[in-house]
Parts: C-alpha cells; sequence; structure tokens
C-alpha cells in the first residue's frame, strides 16, 4: 500500500495544479469506500478555493477557508490531474474539478481508500487524525522520545516504530530498510534497543524516507502518483523483498520471517 513518500510525492504532483483555485464541483460515482463519501460533500465545497494542500500521517489534507477534505488512498487509491472531461474509467470514484480546467481524479480499485472532510476548527480532532504520534521529521520524534516510550514494551521492535500513534508513516517496506540500516533486528524488544541504538534508528527512519521521497516514492503495483509517474525507490531497496539474496553490506543471505502478521526482511549478520 501507498507508503508516507508515496503520500508525499503525490502531494507534491497534485499541488501545483489545485493550489489558489476554486473547486466549482465535485463529481461522487461511489460513494461506498472504506467509509461512505458524505453526501453534501458537493454542497460543502463547490465555490471554495484550496487555500493549503498538506499531509498529515499518510492523510492528504486540501484545506479551504472553512473545512479541510481528508483523503486517503487505502491499499490501491490514486490520484490524477487530468483535463476538464477526461473519460472515467472503472474504479474513477470521484473528481473534484476546478475553475482552472482541471479535475483531480480519485481512482481506488479495492475501495480501501476514504475521501471525508472536517471543519477547520474541529479538524486536529478528527476521529481520524486526533490519536497520530510526530510526524517523522518533527524534532519531536527523537531517540529520547522512543527510548521513553518502550522501557515497559516487550512489542518487537518493528512492529513498535510501525504503531502510527508512535511516530507515523513508517510502513512495513521502510522499517526493514531503517532497522537494516541501523543494525538492529526486526524482532528484538523494544526495551531492549538502547539509546545509542535509537539514535541511530532515528537517523536511519529520517534518511530512508528522505531519500525514498527523493525518488518519486516506491513502485508499488497499484501506486502511481499525481503526474502519472511510478516512483522509483525500489532500485535502492537493501532488504525488503530480497530474501534469499545477499545483503549488499556483508555478503550474508537475507533471511524473512513474518512479525505482526508482516513480512520482514533483514540480515542476520549486519543486524543484532
Amino acid at each position: 500500500m501507498p507508503e508516507l513518500p508515496e503520500v508525499e510525492t503525490t502531494l507534491r504532483g497534485i499541488e501545483p495544479h489545485i493550489l489558489n483555485y476554486v473547486v466549482e464541483r465535485i463529481v461522487v460515482r461511489q460513494r461506498s469506500l472504506r467509509w461512505p463519501v458524505p453526501q453534501d460533500i458537493d454542497t460543502v465545497f463547490s465555490g471554495e478555493k484550496i487555500v493549503k494542500v498538506r499531509r498529515r500521517a499518510k492523510y492528504l489534507l486540501l484545506c479551504c477557508r472553512q473545512n479541510t477534505l481528508i483523503i486517503h488512498l487505502g491499499m490501491s487509491g490514486s490520484l490524477r490531474v487530468l483535463p476538464t472531461a477526461s473519460e472515467f474509467n472503472k474504479h474513477d470514484h470521484l473528481d473534484i474539478e476546478f475553475n482552472n480546467g482541471a479535475i483531480l481524479r480519485f481512482h481506488d480499485p479495492r475501495r480501501f481508500g476514504c475521501v471525508l472532510y472536517s471543519n477547520n476548527s474541529d479538524l486536529e480532532s478528527h476521529k481520524l487524525l486526533a490519536n497520530l504520534g510526530p510526524e517523522p521529521f518533527e524534532e519531536e520524534f527523537s531517540a529520547g522520545y522512543l527510548f521513553k516510550q518502550t522501557r515497559k514494551r516487550n512489542i518487537a521492535i518493528k512492529s513498535f516504530i510501525m504503531n502510527s500513534t508512535i511516530v507515523v508513516g513508517v510502513g512495513n517496506i521502510y522499517a526493514s530498510e531503517a532497522l537494516h540500516m541501523a543494525g538492529i533486528m526486526p524482532g528484538k524488544a523494544a526495551r531492549r534497543v538502547s539509546l545509542a541504538a535509537y539514535n541511530r534508528l532515528v537517523e536511519a527512519i529520517k534518511t530512508v524516507l528522505a531519500r525514498a521521497i527523493e525518488s518519486g516514492g516506491t513502485t508499488l503495483k497499484d501506486f502511481t502518483n499525481g503526474d502519472g509517474k511510478p516512483g522509483y525507490f525500489s532500485q535502492q531497496l537493501n532488504v525488503y523483498g530480497r530474501a534469499g539474496e545477499p545483503c549488499y553490506r556483508c555478503g550474508a543471505t537475507i533471511r524473512s520471517r513474518v512479525l505482526g502478521q508482516r513480512t520482514s526482511y533483514y540480515c542476520a549478520t549486519c543486524q543484532k
């Protein structure tokens, strides 16, 4: 599913085409997504200008003066910027039409994504946003913060950093890559990770995510960014999806195991 870098790539792809433009109408073809698209969404946003486009965790926030659209791509969703009157295809569930002749089209074959909205005064307390942890690039996300959070936690470190109430946006791919970079076994109990190791892990998470964003996000089967171009970070993956292949660092065989119902990839020589 699209992770933080893919969502950030989508934001950067769509922002120039929608920021400071006015929504003319919202056309909903399929309301039954993960949560039903609100019946009044067209009425609320028609005639409103997009004054800010931002990301919170894996949610895209299209902010108007009084209300904000909340979009999540789910497992298979994507957003495309297209000309007005472009023919729609199967799974093109929603169009946001703008006064510059552009359409922002939401496509989601599995329908696990969502398009909701919130009044700006209640946005931070919205059920989807209220309990999220810090962004990985914020100062609050530090080795000291992780160390303090884990003193009594026996949960595997990989599962811990994938918990969005602890830190947002560290999905399965990037958790595996960051732990390899930091030299930490994915199954190690979070409380047994030292402060020094957490320093390495925080820097690794930031580095891996930043590189992925620079590369346009990882190519996933169902993901394309706002320009219709796939990401290329998959060419730089060191462990994820490479079980049975040699580690680029030491030559040992990359292994895999299931943690928290997700497949984890690691090098038993480089990671302790």
